[in-house]
């Protein structure tokens, strides 16, 4: 991805990160997995072909309400199979694309590149938040820096990782 495309990118995560991270909290009542989502759209949309996109304030909205409705799906299964037993837990899915698995697996290590190369400060903060599940309060005081800090090192590794992955596109 070129510098013209990123740059775009970034202006869009510093103008509308807050209110989408807001909008999604409201859906779920959860603001960690509010935050979850919409880093997750944006990987997603830096990764499609967004220079195509004509609104993409609206797009982004429809991304991360898309991205909600999945959050709930995946919790209102979890929450059936914790109450149900499931005799299918040992099933293996013989059916999985070959060719998808390796593309899953390419864009694994793109992503874990992508991962290594940001600055350790920045890279600590984006671990602990995706990998580790912490809070970005919980990581201010870890790493004894200011809330909006780690935020900030978390977009910017959002920005990384995203431009990343859509160069290996």
């Amino acid at each position: 991805m070129s510098d013209l495309v990123v740059a775009p990118i970034a202006a869009l995560i510093e103008a509308y990160y807050g209110e989408l991270r807001s909008y999604a909290s409201r859906k779920l009542r959860n603001p960690v997995a509010a935050e979850d989502v919409v880093q997750e759209a944006w990987l997603r949309f830096a990764s499609s072909g967004n220079d195509k996109i004509a609104n993409p304030r609206a797009y982004l909205y429809r991304l991360v309400g898309n991205l909600v409705i999945d959050q709930q799906r995946r919790e209102q299964t979890r929450l059936g199979a914790a109450a149900q037993p499931s005799d299918h837990l040992d099933v293996v899915d013989e059916t999985a694309d070959t060719e998808r698995q390796l593309m899953a697996r390419q864009r694994l290590a793109l992503l874990t590149k992508a991962v290594f190369e940001l600055p350790p400060r920045c890279r600590d903060c984006f671990i602990l938040r995706r990998f580790d599940d912490l809070e970005p309060d919980e990581i201010a005081k870890r790493m004894g820096i200011s809330r909006n800090m780690v935020e900030k090192h978390l977009r910017h590794a959002l920005v990384h990782c995203a431009r990343r992955l859509s160069e290996g596109d």
